[in-house]
């Protein structure tokens, strides 16, 4: 048995998630368009190299502060039936499926947040969600802060030598898959990295390092690809 890590947005899915939560929330009045404003110049002075991802991870996570978790809840779960559950890559459902033939764990390691994730987990039947999560206080009610290392970068690293460790396997007989230059540092400690529908500068370094590329299509019109057989989805846990 190894672990077999999938990375969730333009990987699993064919769509950056988190763009399509702000889109969804502004449009239902959830957030003004100052507060998406000020998420896009953040996104922007990451982008530039003005802040590190995980300052922009841990400053949406603050922003959360004094807000019902049970609410935010049941906003996902409207949000992933609405918008995302029809976005699975058909190629990356064929991959989870012969990892579960080959008795792999199948593992979510995503820096989304774990509201959308542990959905994600549920719908497509995996082992663990290894994700950013939030502290809540005893009234329910977020306390802006994470729980645990900031699931991004190295601390994705962090995450999945844990989850080996834990499996008993070393990181040398497991698998990952992603599609951003962000994720190397897992990349390089896995015995089998996979590239799927890169950016251009993982797509550089796939090439150099010999690094198998993949493209997983996109939903035909769309539509949902067929999913293994599940519960019915609750919106019981959640972005």
């Amino acid at each position: 048995m190894a672990v077999a890590f999938f990375d969730l947005d333009r990987t699993l899915l064919a769509a950056n998630s988190a763009s399509l939560w702000v889109r969804r929330e502004l449009a239902l009045g959830h957030i003004s368009r100052w507060q998406a404003f000020r998420a896009s110049v953040l996104l922007a002075r990451y982008h530039l190299g003005f802040v590190a991802m995980e300052d922009v991870l841990l400053r949406a996570t603050s922003l959360l502060t004094g807000s019902d978790a049970r609410e935010l809840e049941l906003r996902s779960g409207d949000f992933y039936g609405e918008l995302v559950r029809g976005r699975y890559r058909p190629g990356g459902l064929l991959a989870l499926e012969a990892h579960r033939q080959a008795g792999d764990q199948l593992v979510l390691l995503t820096a989304s947040s774990s509201y959308l994730s542990d959905l994600v987990g549920r719908e497509l039947r995996l082992d663990g969600v290894l994700c950013n999560r939030f502290e809540v206080d005893a009234a329910g009610r977020h306390t802006g802060r994470p729980l645990g290392p900031i699931c991004y970068g190295e601390g994705k690293r962090y995450y999945a030598e844990a989850t080996a460790k834990e499996a008993g396997v070393p990181l040398s007989a497991c698998s990952f898959y992603t599609d951003s230059y962000t994720d190397l540092p897992v990349l390089e400690v896995v015995g089998r990295p996979v590239v799927v529908n890169p950016d251009h500068r993982l797509r550089r370094e796939a090439r150099r390092r010999g690094w198998p590329v993949v493209d997983w299509g996109v939903p035909p019109g769309g539509a949902a690809p067929s999913v293994p057989p599940s519960p019915p989805l609750l919106p019981s846990t959640g972005p």
